[in-house]
Order: C-alpha cells, then structure tokens, then sequence
C-alpha cells in the first residue's frame, strides 16, 4: 500500500475527539482507527497491542548486533473539535498549476493563493485538499501514515540495518489528553519524535506553555421595564471582561514568541454566561503573568458588581518541552541530518502550538516535533502536498539509519 492510499484511509475514518467527554478515549469512534492500525502493524509481522485506553505500541526488533537508542515515532488519531472529521471527501489535485483550488462541496468556496501563498511553493506538486465540508484530518493521520509507510519499507527490506524501534499511536492529542495515561517505561523508547508538524522541512523542540480558563458570569434577571438599578446583565459583564484583557494579545494579532489569550466560546443569557479561553505563552515567567492577568480582570469584575460575579476555573494543560528536550540536543542534530539527507531545507522553529512530545518529554522521554506537512489544520481550507508526506517518511527512515550508524 502507498503512502497516499494510506493516508485516504485514514483519513475516511470519524475520529474527532470531544472535550466534554471524561472518557479515555473521548470518543469510542477513535478505536476504530487505532485498531485498524493495530491490526495493519500484525499483518505486517510487527508486534503490537492496544490497550485500554486507546494507546497502540508497537515494537520492530533491532537487526543489528550491537547496543543503538531505542528510537520512538509518535502521533494521533484523533482530528479537532473546531470542524467536522465525519465524511471527508479529499480533493487529489494532480500537477498543481498555481491556481485557485475550487472546493467543490460549498459553491464558491475556494483554496486561493491569494489568501494561501504558500500553495505556490508546491506548483507542479499532487495537491490533497477537502471538498470545503469538513476538515481533512492530515493533522495527524498524514504523521500515522507517514510512519506505517516507514514500517511497511523496513519490514519488506530487511537488508535495512535499524536498532530497536518503537511506534505509538495516540488519541485525544487534540483535547490535551493525548499521553495523559501514556505508560513510558512501557513504550520502551530512549528518545522518540512526533511526526505533528506542519509545513515541510519543519523541526521544532520549543511549544507553548498552555493552559485552559473557564469564566462563569453570574448575573441577575428582572423585567426590563423595570431593570433600573437592578438588573446585571451577565453578557455585558462579559463583553466588559472581555475588554479587560490586551487586545494586542490575540492570536491575529501575534507571531513567533508572542503569547496570546484566545477566547474560543462565549454562551450566555441575561441572567448567566460561560466563556472560555485558551492562554498560551513560550516563556514561563509571562505565562505565568497571564494566568495571573486573568484573574485580575476577574477581581476587578467581582469588585464593581458583587462577590462570586466572575468565578475563573484556570488549569494548566502543558508546558514547554525545550527545558526537557535541549540536555539531549543530539536527537535534533540528528533530526536536522536526516531532514537534510531528505533533499529538505530544515526550519527549526518554535511551535505556536502543542504536541503530545511536550508532556511526553515532561514524562522523561525526549520528544521533540517533526513536519506532517500539513497546512491549515482543524478547518475546511486545511491541504497538504503528497510530496511533503513523502519527504517525512524518508525523514523516519533517515533518522533510524543515523542512530544505527
């Protein structure tokens, strides 16, 4: 099986994950693919299981005869809450000649270079987009058919010199609960990559540190004939709350190291209202100001219109894995060798973002993030080259070379 055919497999399997559910995993649906996988890696002759909490690891025994690292690729199942994963229809531009991308499922919608310049960096390339209904779910079932492409060239060649290698598949990565119960001493790996990366060439061991904010705003409802000096309008004081944080520090609004507040749900009625956020930062002293800011905004709120109007519930989801990754800068000196050795110009770079490596790498396995090649993940516009998938199983391949060297 190629690497494309792999990736439309994946890919026509629902596995959107739910944060509302406590379940591991989120969602029942995400077996199906990680026992697809599990049982694709057996009918390979590659040892694997899965367990209860939807974690498959698999193991390919060293063939050389001497101790090398246990090298570890990682990546999830599972696609985003913010766009539907459940009929993904792809588009297979063959040759891609610059031009608007028409995305046939929504009348006019288009995947335009002129919004989108980075499609004219992949002009004669074959093109994966979706049909303009769903997202595509390449973040990050092109990172799983990346790796089992990998698998299926190391298994059918054995005159290829490799130590012990360990695979994982995840769910629930988009949620923040990817590895929550990711056994480490069990996976066995000394060092592992992520494969959940975006634009090709991409390596990055720096992400956001994260952390989630729930407001609950309680107001107070009267008739509004006769509201005068009694009603508390909870949407108000939440737009008001809203006000209180820098507007400068949106995501549309911030690039590379900058931090940001992201709401990301605002439901409300005159009587109560729940919004939440997202805040992100590289550094830790700023984030932790954030979380700290945000509490402030709160005060001020309970201050002007009573006790208990603005209740934060703030929780830590990950922080960042530099701290955890740079004492063992080899594994990306590797990774930039083998990205090179790919005919691919390497972009180390911080991860606006967060990857399952980040806590996987705060479990005590270094982690650091490899290209997908994906781009626009967890939206209608999101595409990926085939080219680029390619290039990231040869980087897998290239990496278990170097660490077998």
């Amino acid at each position: 099986m190629n690497i494309l055919d792999r990736f439309l497999r994946y890919v026509a399997v629902d596995t959107q994950s739910n944060e509302d559910s406590p379940a591991q995993p989120s969602e029942v649906k995400e077996l199906v693919l990680l026992q697809m996988l599990r049982d694709e890696l057996l009918s390979m002759g590659v040892e694997a299981v899965l367990d209860e909490y939807g974690y498959v690891m698999a193991t390919i025994p060293s063939n050389i005869d001497r101790p090398v690292p246990k090298i570890g690729f990682i990546a999830h199942v599972d696609t985003a809450p913010d766009a539907s994963g459940k009929d993904v229809k792809p588009q297979i531009i063959k040759d891609y000649d610059g031009s608007p991308i028409a995305l046939q499922g929504v009348p006019g919608l288009k995947l335009d270079p002129a919004d989108f310049p980075e499609l004219l960096a992949h002009k004669g390339e074959t093109i994966i987009t979706t049909d303009g209904t769903t997202l595509l779910g390449a973040d990050d079932k092109a990172g799983v058919a990346e790796i089992m492409d990998a698998v299926q060239y190391i298994v059918e060649h054995p005159e290829f010199k490799h130590g012990e290698i360990k695979i994982g598949f995840t769910p629930d990565e988009e949620i923040g609960r990817g590895v929550v119960k990711f056994d480490v001493k069990r996976f066995g790996a000394d060092f592992a990559y992520t494969m959940d990366g975006g634009e090709v060439g991409e390596l990055e061991f720096e992400n956001f540190n994260a952390a989630s904010a729930s407001v609950h705003i309680q107001g107070r409802n009267v008739h509004p004939g006769y509201a005068k000096g009694k009603m508390l309008n909870s949407i108000l004081i939440a737009q008001e709350l809203i006000a209180l944080l820098p507007v400068g520090q949106r995501p549309e609004m911030t690039q590379d190291y900058e931090g940001f507040f992201h709401i990301v749900s605002f439901k409300g009625s005159v009587e109560e209202s729940s919004l939440t956020w997202i805040i992100r930062d590289h550094d830790r002293a700023l984030f932790e100001r954030k979380k700290a800011q945000m509490q402030e905004c709160c005060d001020f709120i309970n201050a002007k219109y009573g006790p208990g109007t603005a209740v934060p519930t703030i929780k830590d989801q990950y922080y960042n894995m530099r701290e955890m990754v740079e004492p063992h800068y080899h594994i990306i000196e590797k990774a930039i060798e083998a990205i090179k050795m790919a005919g691919v110009t390497p972009k180390v770079q911080p991860i606006r973002g967060g990857t399952d490596g980040a806590n996987l790498s705060f479990k005590g396995l270094p982690c650091p993030n490899i290209f997908a090649g994906g781009l626009n993940f967890h939206g209608k516009f999101e595409w990926i080259p085939l080219e680029s998938m390619e290039k990231a199983s040869a980087v897998i391949l290239n990496i278990v070379k170097l660490f077998a060297e």
